[in-house]
């Protein structure tokens, strides 16, 4: 089939949004003809230098930006990438329509952004749609509010109300309303699309692992038991709830053990100020921002991930410590939470601070004397990766999905 895909961020060899753009396009590929709309100022490059190299025949890529204000998006600021993001898929509209007319599309697939709060305009044209999975519903509890600072309360009501806003637009219904099927990342942004009036919402991941990235995580052996080693990896937001783990980790008091936390935020200095307060220091080392080879080395030094996020449509980090035979600790809200199974982790109820980091604490404790148990959760992580979490995986669902509607879309034309 002919497959027209929108990936307003695309790029190979990268996480996020690019390497969702790049990695369903190329999956799909391996079973359709593939159309790709993106942008050549953020990409481009890359993307031509790497398609030199490995060839896919059933890839085209398409190249446009809005007329005006074509450079918005490199301000800096995440308004104007948001409004460069809405004028852009306005533009992707006319630009699907004049491809459409001269290649006959089977299905188009909304991709990038992962956001559920804007509309794809796509949908307004007549051919089969799949919307996503879109994500962005989730809300980090209000309970856990009294621990943020004042910069990082007005980041959450500014959020919150950029997302009611974009609930308001008809023309996020009607993205809804179009969709034969539409993909959500989380159950908490399915509950928000069916609010549109809506039931054909199916939770499913939008992140995966290729193949070849499983095999090299897989090649990383659990190290010795002492010193044990928590981990936690990504940016320091205040809503990556990392001051839960450090305060769970004091709690655990866990002499022989260390927490190391990579990456680097506007969280970073009162990350350090709290393990100075709580004594200790000593034992939790902040790595700051380090290459990802790097990163991935430091994961396979440690036992356990620690990832308490309040509010995560995704989760990759989750996906990479099991696929490295790590078990994972996370509170049982958004991605991780879909992610993450009995048999390969500990999800944790997300009733308010003290709560959260109690329990935390306690299953610290448990995993820190009982390495069996590590072990095990670990290789279950594993094969859950091999069979649920490719990209590979990705593409073969997708292909049904796409066969799926054109197939339902012709019954209709029959009847």
């Amino acid at each position: 089939m002919k497959i027209l895909i929108s990936a307003y961020s695309c790029e190979p060899g990268k996480g996020s949004e690019r390497g969702v753009g790049w990695n369903v396009a190329r999956e799909v590929a391996n079973h359709h003809e593939v159309w790709v709309l993106t942008r050549f100022e953020e990409s481009g490059e890359v993307i031509q230098a790497e398609l030199a190299q490995n060839p896919v025949p059933n890839m085209h890529f398409i190249y446009f930006n809005i007329p005006i204000l074509s450079d918005l998006w490199r301000w800096g600021s995440s308004g104007a990438m948001q409004i460069h993001y809405y004028l852009w898929q306005i533009q992707a509209y006319f630009v699907a329509r004049r491809l459409h007319r001269e290649i006959g599309f089977d299905a188009m697939h909304h991709v990038t952004f992962v956001k559920y709060s804007n509309p794809s305009f796509l949908s307004l044209l007549n051919v089969p749609f799949v919307w996503g999975p879109v994500g962005g519903g989730e809300t980090a509890p209000k309970a856990f509010w009294k621990d943020f600072s004042l910069r990082a309360k007005a980041y959450e009501i500014a959020r919150n109300l950029t997302r009611s806003l974009g609930e308001l637009d008809p023309f996020v219904h009607l993205t809804a309303r179009k969709s034969a099927v539409i993909g959500a990342t989380t159950e908490d942004t399915a509950e928000r699309i069916y609010k549109m009036g809506v039931s054909n919402v199916q939770v499913m991941p939008a992140i995966g692992l290729t193949q070849a990235e499983i095999t090299d995580l897989g090649k990383y052996e659990m190290p010795p038991d002492s010193p044990l080693r928590f981990i936690s990896i990504g940016r320091l937001l205040h809503w990556k709830g990392f001051h839960l783990g450090v305060k769970a980790f004091a709690l655990a008091n866990l002499p022989n053990a260390e927490y190391w936390i990579l990456g680097d935020g506007s969280e970073r200095d009162r990350l350090r100020i709290l393990a100075q307060e709580l004594g200790i220091a000593q034992q939790v080392k902040f790595w700051g921002e380090i290459p990802r080879e790097e990163t991935l080395a430091k994961l396979g030094e440690s036992h356990i991930l620690v990832h308490p996020s309040l509010h995560d449509s995704g989760g990759l980090v989750c996906m990479e410590a099991m696929a490295a035979g790590r078990p994972v600790i996370c509170l049982d809200l958004g991605g991780p939470a879909l992610l993450i199974t009995e048999e390969t982790g500990f999800k944790v109820r997300a009733i308010d601070p003290e709560q959260a980091v109690s329990d935390l604490s306690k299953i610290m404790v448990t995993l820190a004397h009982n390495s069996e148990l590590r072990q095990q959760m670990g290789k279950a992580g594993q094969k859950l990766t091999k069979e649920a979490f490719t990209w590979e995986y990705r593409g073969e669902r997708l292909a049904l999905i796409y066969e799926d509607i054109v197939r339902k879309e012709k019954n209709l034309v029959t009847l």
